[in-house]
């Protein structure tokens, strides 16, 4: 990972339009905004701007929009809690491009903060459409980029309309900042020995981080759904367990490779299982076995207490510890133990320790930990292709 692009502190704001984009792709239910962290965590970037006196013009994408407009994909919510948030007045244009909201940005004094409409309202944002992005960029005179968790895309606002902006006029914002800074540690700037602890439904997914990991650690721990491949590898019996069949010959693969690096691979001793979900509250369904014995007729569910006692030994002496991916179906007790077991692994490791998006997230801040991590990341996605060595677009365009 080469150096980082300019900051937003290296910008001149003052009376400058100011075209963040921003990742306000949150939660939303009944029209209400139901976790409003993506919303905090831009707020350093907002408030440094507007003391620099820019005028703020804030766009994102929400939801599965495909190209048209979704009023349960609105982000008029989101502009309200900003406002709460922000302790400032938040205006909203109706649409992210047109004479409306050019009339609604020309408006803007230094300080005000508009929020534009979903930009996925408009096939133009994810198809990188040259003219859709001559059209947001019309709106501003400076750009910053600090929308992590979408820079892994080549979109309008993410990419193609960084070109059309000199250089000493496009960055990125302090949480990108902080991003790109903390996820350098465990990728060009490791502090050994390094400990990668991997898991989540599916190994396809993840393979580009997981080959980059084996590469990269001394210690490469796996579990949940991603575990029945490498024992299937092995050629044990996993039963019912989520299975990607061309995923076995590629964890013999990754076993094979890290005995040719002498890296140590830590594969669960122990599960837990049942016949299925939907049984998993009845007192007998539920059971730990060994790793070379699930039954026929179950299926495994989560990381049993002897594998995270292994984990716990295998990165006691580690500096740096990235885990991604939940050791379980942690949405669905008891199977959830093993996956805030890590989180509190995690969380009582004096290592640098860096969770990488997605469901691992949830899982550190449902156990009440994300606090006492080093850095939780808001990208899931666009941390595993950082860390797998590949170039995020909505970083390449402001270097």
């Amino acid at each position: 990972m080469s150096g980082l692009p300019r900051s937003i502190r290296d910008l001149d704001l003052d009376g400058k339009r100011v075209f963040v984009r921003v990742d306000f792709n949150v939660p939303l239910k009944d029209g209400v905004v139901r976790d409003d962290t993506r919303v905090v965590e831009a707020l350093p970037t907002l408030h440094l701007a507007r003391e620099r006196g820019a005028c703020l013009v804030l766009a994102s994408h929400l939801g599965k929009a495909k190209g048209a407009k979704d009023p349960k994909y609105s982000l008029a919510p989101v502009a309200r809690t900003l406002e709460a948030r922000l302790g400032a007045p938040v205006a909203f244009a109706s649409d992210c491009v047109g004479p409306e909201t050019e009339k609604a940005v020309a408006a803007l004094r230094p300080g005000g903060v508009l929020v534009l409409e979903n930009l996925r309202f408009h096939p133009g944002e994810e198809g990188n459409d040259p003219a859709f992005c001559r059209e947001l960029a019309a709106l501003g005179e400076v750009y910053v980029n600090d929308a992590f968790g979408t820079a892994h895309r080549a979109h309008a606002s993410t990419a193609g309309m960084a070109a059309l902006f000199p250089k000493d006029r496009r960055g990125i914002g302090l949480l990108m900042e902080r991003e790109l800074t903390a996820l350098a540690r465990v990728v060009t700037e490791i502090d050994r020995p390094f400990a990668a602890i991997l898991g989540g439904a599916k190994i396809m997914g993840k393979l580009a981080a997981l080959r980059a990991l084996v590469e990269k650690a001394d210690v490469v721990l796996v579990g949940g759904g991603m575990a029945n491949h490498f024992v299937a590898a092995l050629g044990l019996p996993v039963g019912g367990s989520l299975l990607e069949k061309e995923g076995v010959p590629i964890a013999r693969q990754i076993i094979d490779r890290c005995k040719e690096r002498g890296v140590q691979l830590v594969l669960p001793s122990d599960f837990v299982v049942a016949p299925s979900l939907e049984r998993a509250g009845e007192p007998h369904a539920v059971r730990t076995v060994a790793m070379n014995a699930i039954p026929e007729n179950a299926a495994a569910f989560d990381i049993g207490a002897k594998t995270v006692d292994m984990f716990r030994r295998m990165t006691r002496d580690a500096k740096t510890i990235f885990w991604n991916g939940p050791m379980g179906v942690f949405e669905t007790k008891p199977f959830d133990a093993g996956t805030r077991a890590v989180a509190q692994m995690m969380a009582d490791s004096p290592a640098f320790t860096v969770v990488g998006g997605g469901e691992s997230v949830e899982a550190v801040r449902e156990a009440g930990v994300a606090a006492r991590i080093s850095h939780v990341s808001t990208g899931g996605g666009a941390s595993l292709d950082l860390v797998a060595g590949e170039v995020l677009p909505g970083v390449e365009a402001l270097r």
